[in-house]
């Protein structure tokens, strides 16, 4: 009878270590939830990247190949006319910076 209530002790024991590793040890359920979450993260950031990277790629397949692409982003970026256009910049109404002038460190 005494052997008995040791073993049925020591099986409680045991129950009890592996149940407590299964669900919070190094390779538990939480560490498998966290990894999965972070995984998932990954996987999305992953995606997005190739997303910009299949962007940038047709924008440089245009920036070497189309003229217009070319001469639309000179004039878009860097604020470029032809000879017999005026450009009117007009200041943003919040801040009333100029878009594309230099910016004054001595404000700052």
């Amino acid at each position: 009878m005494f052997a008995r209530r040791i073993v049925l002790v020591f099986s409680l024991l045991l129950n009890f270590v592996l149940a407590y590793n299964l669900v919070w040890g190094k390779s538990g359920a939480i560490a498998y939830m966290e990894l999965r979450e972070r995984c998932d993260t990954l996987e999305s950031r992953i995606a997005a990247a190739g997303e910009q990277n299949l962007e940038l790629s047709r924008e440089i397949r245009l920036l070497q190949s189309d003229a217009k692409y070319i001469e639309k982003m000179i004039r878009n970026r860097l604020n470029f006319v032809r000879g017999n256009e005026i450009l009117y910049i007009f200041p943003m109404e919040e801040t009333g910076e100029v878009p594309g002038a230099p910016v004054n460190e001595a404000k700052n």
